[in-house]
């Protein structure tokens, strides 16, 4: 049954809407199984009930009284098909009107029925619906029938969430009265703290058709020119392709790129998109709706060949749209209030947009810990990660709502709830304002302990706003964002001048600057690097000692810009052995010599390692005698600990900072630094978190970094607080078992001492 699994999950994968997609599954289940009936039942906002309360609507059949659909609905626990939901698990009856939990629907056709066999329709662990078989004869369906059925409830229950969602906010988008309910909230994780009402611009990936939205374009003429352009330059792609194709491939093979060269050369692809332009779409767009519906008709086929000729058309349909977007990426109309939403927001895409204009940011994948989230929280911006369900290609231009608090945004909020999140944004400023009392005043605990709070960085735009909160210096630069945000790699002499200006607008305070630390969650698109598990891969340090010469020319460059000025640390990532230490300061000393023979002679700056990786945790001992200092990273020492993608968002509710084994060991490396008196930082996210920086306190970290925008709220808490409370508290927290139970503990803490707000608005 593998064959039709696939061709069911791809079919629904390229439906238009829900009902299509749901009555393709019915017809199709039937049609393999050989039953007498088969319907699906999804869980909805529950009529004339309180938000949250769901019932179980009968939404699509092949079997029972259609007329039926949208008729029938059973409470949650109602019913056999209650109780699958309400359980999770499959139900397999040869009577099923003899059970104590069976409902009868007069009108609905069943009682010619016996067999009954219900599966749970499950994603990410909240139950969507419930699919349903039937049969006249009684008796109980076998384990294939079984295995079969909840294979194909798993693989589409994402697709059935995201359809639902896409249908909704198609039809918001042609109604013209708004319904009084929003639309439902579409769940992610928060990535960056805050909120924001805005406009969505939706940003596709590069040559990645399902991400492209329809827009509506300021000039169809404009748009049918661009469209003529690509097509050209595509058939210029496939006659060179070809040519160099034959000198290596059969010619049968080769004749791949002249077939591509002729559906492009006028018919049904070209003539079917100028329509679409001419009736109000943009070329993007339109290409897209095109080439999904080609790729659709091919994918119907019964012939395995012929349906892998659906992926011919989407190749050919990536290299048009590659061209179409060559001229597209600056031509933005970016609303006062954007909300960037996009697959996988990259930081060029979050350059593009005004500062002044950004207001939020909404991405289909990663986590709180994602690097895209790290930088929305240096601008302070609130964002959204991990939600898997926004529909792309119906959202643009729409009025959302982001809670970077709860982790969700929603849709063309009705008005109740603008007001609602219009209050806490005033609330939240207001906030703000009260905080920037605290900027020229200590960080010190109510019984005179100081603690250092630094800043993380990246972006020169971030000097200004780190000094004005207060930042006594830069715990964590990130090279690798001027590195990101450019199409090769900086010369020695432009990242000199970046970090000399870095460090002079800090001096005489204290920088510490991180050598490269790129792979995993931070691409660089001119140094693709392709691997299986990228976090556990080719990263950080690792990428530098196989590349000495752009580790040279790094830390040469840092050495300059510290010239004269002195205030400048060395911060190594993702060293893992004493191997890796020696190999980098072997590679830093040889630099240094260098520049000594040229004049410049500054003392060797300050070494120090990120403790990330865990098995440095085991080789404390042995590195103090070998570093400067410590900076703890409690962003990948957690996804390390854990063994959680932090970016991967279907795991993402298992990273928890916050977890005792997390906690124990930060405070493992906190005692031995101190026993050994080389100081010891916390630049990970945990620092900048309100609940994360009272425990941190509790732990003896006197110094912390985090993004600009947490330093006033970190500031109030340690005011707020005597060392001897916060030791306490964190007794207290390390005897828990579970790191929700941490948090809980305190989140009880914040609120007792009236911080809840600093956590959210309104608490």
């Amino acid at each position: 049954m593998l064959a039709e699994l696939q061709k069911i999950v791809q079919e629904v994968s390229a439906s238009d809407n829900l009902d299509d997609a749901l009555a393709l599954i019915v017809n199709r289940v039937q049609g393999i199984m050989q039953v007498d009936a088969v319907s699906i039942y999804l869980a909805e906002q529950a009529e004339g009930k309180e938000e949250g309360k769901r019932e179980l609507v009968l939404r699509a059949t092949h079997g029972l009284n259609e007329k039926s659909i949208g008729r029938i609905r059973l409470a949650e626990g109602e019913g056999l098909v209650g109780q699958v939901a309400e359980r999770a698990e499959p139900l397999n009856l040869d009577d099923a009107a003899s059970h104590e939990r069976f409902r009868y629907f007069p009108d609905s056709g069943e009682a010619l029925f016996h067999s009954f066999l219900g599966v749970p329709i499950v994603n990410f662990g909240e139950v969507h619906g419930v699919l349903v078989v039937q049969q006249r004869t009684p008796r109980l369906f076998d384990e294939d029938h079984i295995a079969f059925l909840l294979t194909l409830a798993a693989q589409i229950g994402g697709a059935i969430s995201l359809a639902t969602v896409s249908q909704e906010v198609s039809q918001r988008t042609r109604a013209t009265l708004r319904p009084r309910r929003d639309l439902q909230r579409i769940k992610g994780l928060p990535g960056s703290s805050g909120l924001a009402i805005g406009n969505a611009v939706v940003v596709c990936t590069l040559a990645n058709l399902d991400t492209v939205p329809d827009r509506v374009p300021r000039s169809i003429s404009d748009e049918l020119a661009a469209f003529d352009r690509a097509i050209q330059a595509s058939c210029e792609d496939m006659r060179r392709i070809g040519k160099s194709m034959r000198e290596v491939l059969p010619s049968e093979e080769a004749a791949l790129f002249d077939a591509y060269e002729m559906m492009l050369d006028g018919g049904p692809l070209i003539d079917d998109t100028i329509k679409a332009i001419k009736a109000g779409n943009w070329a993007q767009g339109a290409f897209r709706k095109t080439i999904q519906a080609h790729a659709k008709i091919f994918l119907e086929l019964d012939d395995a060949y012929l349906r892998e000729r659906a992926e011919d058309i989407k190749d050919l349909g990536r290299r048009v749209l590659m061209h179409l977007q060559e001229k597209k990426i600056a031509l933005h109309d970016w609303p006062r209030q954007t909300i960037l939403v996009g697959e996988d927001i990259s930081p060029t895409q979050l350059a593009e947009v005004p500062a002044d204009r950004l207001a939020g940011i909404v991405s289909v994948h990663g986590s709180g810990s994602s690097h895209v989230a790290i930088l929305a929280r240096a601008m302070q911006i609130p964002a959204v990660m991990g939600a898997t369900d926004i529909p792309l290609n119906h959202i643009d231009g729409l009025e959302i709502v982001v809670d970077g608090y709860a982790g969700h945004i929603v849709a063309s909020p009705g008005w109740a709830l603008k007001r609602e999140y219009g209050r806490l944004i005033k609330q939240e400023r207001q906030q703000t304002r009260e905080l920037s009392d605290l900027a020229d005043k200590p960080a010190v605990t109510k019984d005179g302990v100081r603690i250092n709070l630094l800043a993380n960085t990246g972006l020169i735009s971030d000097v200004t706003p780190c000094l004005q909160s207060g930042a006594e210096g830069i715990g964590l630069y990130r090279t690798e964002i001027p590195f990101q945000i450019r199409d090769r790699f900086p010369s020695e002499e432009e990242q000199y001048d970046i970090y000399h200006q870095v460090l002079a607008s800090f001096a005489p305070r204290p920088v510490v600057i991180r050598s490269l630390d790129v792979g995993g969650d931070k691409p660089l698109d001119y140094f693709p690097i392709n691997e299986d598990n990228p976090f556990l891969g080719w990263r950080g340090i690792r990428i530098s000692l196989d590349h000495p010469e752009l580790f040279l020319n790094q830390v040469r460059a840092m050495l300059k810009a510290n010239h004269g000025l002195g205030n400048m640390r060395i911060l190594l990532p993702m060293i893992s052995s004493m191997h890796e230490l020696q190999a980098a300061k072997k590679l830093i000393a040889q630099a240094h010599a260098e520049l000594q023979a040229e004049d410049y002679r500054d003392p060797l700056p300050k070494i120090g390692v990120m403790i990330e990786v865990p098995s440095l945790i085991y080789l404390m001992d042995v590195l103090v005698k070998h570093v400067d200092f410590f900076s703890i990273g409690t962003n990948d020492l957690t996804q390390y600990l854990l063994a959680v993608d932090r970016n991967n968002e279907r795991v993402a509710s298992l990273y928890n900072a916050l977890h005792p084994a997390v906690l124990h060991a930060i405070l493992a490396v906190v005692e031995s630094a101190k026993r050994h008196a080389k100081p010891v930082s916390v630049c990970g996210e945990l620092a900048g978190d309100p609940l994360g920086a009272l425990c941190l306190m509790g732990m003896g970290v006197h110094s912390l970094s985090m993004s600009a925008g947490s330093l006033l709220r970190v500031k109030k808490i340690i005011r707020s607080f005597s060392s001897e409370q916060s030791q306490d508290i964190v007794s207290s927290v390390l005897a828990l078992e579970d790191g929700n139970a941490v948090r809980d503990r305190l989140r009880e803490e914040l609120e007792k001492a009236g911080l809840g707000g600093l956590i959210r608005p309104g608490k």
